[in-house]
């Protein structure tokens, strides 16, 4: 029998956790492992519950998500997914920075959240590809100054045309048609990728690419 997924709910809207703990408790598979309506709070009762996944909004009161992300990720094995909306995409990449697994829309659907939280309960970031794409593009800052990780030497002009692919949100099939390329191929082309810049997902790929400045360099 397969272990339930326990989840934390860290969100000041009572109705909020309400409609997230109907859902996990009418699911199969996952349980409630708590949940606070502040920051200070959610931090310990994570810290002491160590759930499996942790839901934490991010402008949380008392402690902000961001805050709470970063001490959970620091003392704990819990993995996070930060709730926010449109109008705070500028969290993002602090909250993926921090370690966070990725983050949700707070209207997103009852499917969705379930299956962002079997995702990074897998070990995977969960940030959708179409969504990493349009949000790297509005973040995305002037061309650094400063010699980065993707700079010829560590990766081929192949390899760079890959990962801009990736940052800008195409998936691996796009990127393929994009350029020619068989489906495997590309998929060498990440993996190589992955080991030479120490990440793990697409995800982490498209945040050294946005820090890097890539996605406004037209070399």
């Amino acid at each position: 029998m397969t272990a339930e997924v326990s989840v934390f709910l860290a969100d000041d809207d009572a109705g909020f956790r309400q409609a997230y703990r109907r859902l996990f408790d009418s699911t199969d598979g996952f349980r409630v492992a708590g949940e606070a309506a502040d920051g200070v709070e959610a931090a310990r009762l994570i810290a002491a519950r160590r759930p499996a996944v942790a839901l934490l909004d991010v402008q949380i009161p008392g402690m902000d998500g961001l805050e709470v992300a970063r001490d959970v990720l620091a003392t704990t094995s819990t993995k996070v997914i930060m709730l926010t909306t449109f109008d705070l995409d500028e969290y993002v990449h602090t909250a993926l920075s921090l370690g966070a697994a990725g983050f949700l829309l707070k209207n997103a659907a009852a499917q969705e959240v379930l299956r962002a939280v079997r995702t990074v309960h897998a070990g995977h970031a969960m940030l959708a590809p179409e969504v990493t794409g349009r949000l790297l593009e509005r973040l995305a800052p002037p061309p650094p100054q400063r010699a980065h990780a993707f700079a010829g030497q560590v990766l081929s002009a192949r390899e760079l045309q890959v990962v801009r692919f990736v940052a800008r949100g195409y998936s691996n099939q796009q990127i393929a048609d994009e350029l020619f390329l068989s489906l495997e191929t590309v998929r060498t082309y990440l993996r190589r990728m992955f080991a030479k810049l120490g990440v793990n997902d697409r995800t982490h790929l498209a945040v050294l690419a946005y820090e890097a400045g890539l996605l406004r360099d037209p070399r």
